[in-house]
């Protein structure tokens, strides 16, 4: 599985990718929006995320609600940077808009994904990616993780990952990246400090402590 991280914060994307396991960026508009930018800078901001991590798909979200506006700005958002994955919700608009874009070469990433149906179309459609959210299912006391291994069982049934790769979403704690891992995501999206957890365990930080003070021991004794 890889691990791709779920923000737009330029500072915490340069912080992950610079760990070396981060294979890929997810952005939202509420992402954006809490990183306090301007509608004039967004495009901007996100070539200089693309720019961050050449090597990876970076997903700008669009916010056009036609077929045709979100054909438009995909291919604006598409053009910013050759890595750019073009985001869109699903619905019946942006269905039709993934197939128009899939022509002309730009790989979308398929989000709110909560059905295994929702899934589905997105893939036949031509999704590149679909990505099924978890902790929003836990908001309404439903089993994100149940509902999860359902997407994963039919897309991985029908559509190999070179077609569609499943990105876990919406995953909040280091036992949803477990569960993703477990249940055959593709992919698990996780914000910074999510991911931050994921690399510690409190064996791990005992175990260090003890390295560092029995080295000291043989440092001191020379």
């Amino acid at each position: 599985m890889k691990f791709f991280i779920d923000t737009a914060d330029l500072a915490e994307i340069k912080t992950a990718y610079s760990w070396g396991c981060v294979a890929g960026v997810t952005t939202n508009p509420s992402l954006y929006a809490k990183t306090g930018g301007k509608l004039a800078d967004f495009e901007a901001h996100m070539v200089k995320i693309a720019e961050a991590c050449p090597d990876v798909p970076v997903s700008a979200e669009s916010t056009a609600t036609t077929t045709e506006e979100m054909v438009a700005e995909g291919l604006r958002l598409a053009a910013l940077a050759p890595n750019i994955v073009v985001k869109l919700p699903i619905c019946a608009e942006s269905l039709a808009a993934t197939k128009e874009l899939k022509k002309h070469g730009v790989n979308v990433n398929m989000t709110l994904i909560f059905t295994v149906p929702q899934a589905l179309m997105a893939c036949s459609a031509g999704a590149r990616y679909v990505s099924p959210f978890v902790g929003r299912f836990d908001d309404i006391a439903e089993d994100g993780i149940e509902q999860l291994a359902n997407i994963v069982t039919a897309v991985k049934n029908y559509y190999a990952p070179e077609h569609t790769e499943i990105i876990a979403a919406s995953l909040r704690t280091p036992n949803h990246v477990t569960q993703a891992a477990l249940l055959g995501a593709d992919i698990a999206t996780v914000p910074f400090a999510a991911m931050e957890k994921c690399l510690h365990h409190p064996l791990t930080d005992r175990g260090l402590a003890a390295f560092e003070a029995d080295w000291k021991k043989v440092t001191s004794a020379q």
